[in-house]
This record gives C-alpha cells, structure tokens and sequence, in this order.
C-alpha cells in the first residue's frame, strides 16, 4: 500500500492482481489499483489532473497524463474525500505505479500531491 501527504492531501492506493483479465503467455499481467484522496488540509483543493509512470520489472517506463480521474475533476473541501478504481497492464508479472495529482486551490495556485509508489506484482511473484 501507498500512503503520502502533500501540503494536507493525502492519497492512499492499494493494488491487486486481476487474472480473469490476465494473459500470462501474452505477457498481459493486469493490475486494479484502488485510490482514496482525503483533504486533511484547512484549503479546498480540486484535482485538474494527474500523471502516472508506470514501470515494468525490465525497467521499460510508460508516462500517463490527462485531466481528472475517471472523468471527474473532485473538489474536495477540508475533511471531505474521494475513492475511485482503475487498472493498469503491464507485460511482466512485477512493476511499480507513482506520480501526482495536480491539485488547485480556490485562489488558482497549482500544486503537486505525490503519489508515492507502489507495487503492482501477481501473487507469490516477490516471495
């Protein structure tokens, strides 16, 4: 699990293998990733995008970048939160997921909340 605070944005992630979705002979390993972003600051903030590098056990690296998550730009005031799920493929049965969200406040000021990294591995794959 993956648990960081920037500037009172804290964002928690957990990921899980998904076999049913998963082709281990064509090296398609597919990954749920579930996201909880909670405003622990005093400030609301609104997510306007995030950026993903996601990284392979061979170390190729692939960048994802777009506006919101799943859709949506949240507001989040002081107190409030927002939970989403996603996935990811890669095609070895071990890699890492980290970036940022990029967070607004009120008065137009831009920042980064990290997204510390986390691993994406099939089961019994790191024993």
């Amino acid at each position: 699990m993956s648990d960081t605070t920037t500037r009172g944005i804290r964002i928690q992630v957990r990921s899980t293998f998904v076999p049913d979705k998963s082709s281990p002979r064509d090296h398609s390993f597919v990954f749920q990733y579930h996201v909880r972003i909670t405003n622990e600051g005093s400030e609301t903030a609104k997510l306007v995008s995030r950026q993903w590098i996601i990284t392979n056990a061979e170390g190729e690296v692939e960048r994802v970048k777009g506006p919101g998550v799943v859709g949506v730009e949240p507001v989040l005031p002081p107190g409030g939160s927002f939970e989403y799920s996603s996935w990811c493929p890669i095609t070895t049965n071990v890699g890492s997921m980290q970036g940022s969200y990029q967070m607004m406040t009120p008065g137009g000021e831009v920042f980064d909340a990290i997204i510390a990294p986390f691993t994406l591995a099939v089961p019994n794959a790191l024993n």
